[in-house]
């Protein structure tokens, strides 16, 4: 199942990107794919054709994981 994820990359704007997994404490890079700007716009310094991108930890500042719309609890009434 794939994670969308919100990438805080050093001295650049936050990119949006989809993961296979979480990341692990133990890895080194991280893989995504669907790179884009929170808008949805293309990211200027990957090419439109890339289908997935390699990140070394060492130019990442954090990583958010999002809320998918199948993680979110479904709460409703029911009138009887």
């Amino acid at each position: 199942m794939a994670h969308t994820v919100l990438i805080h990359l050093l001295n650049e704007e936050p990119i949006l990107a989809e993961v296979a997994e979480a990341p692990q404490a133990s890895d080194q890079v991280l893989i995504v794919s669907n790179v884009r700007r929170r808008d949805g716009r293309e990211v200027s310094y990957i090419l439109a054709e890339a289908s997935k991108v390699v990140f070394p930890w060492t130019r990442i500042h954090c990583v958010e994981l999002l809320r998918s719309e199948a993680d979110e609890d479904v709460i409703s009434f029911i009138r009887e």
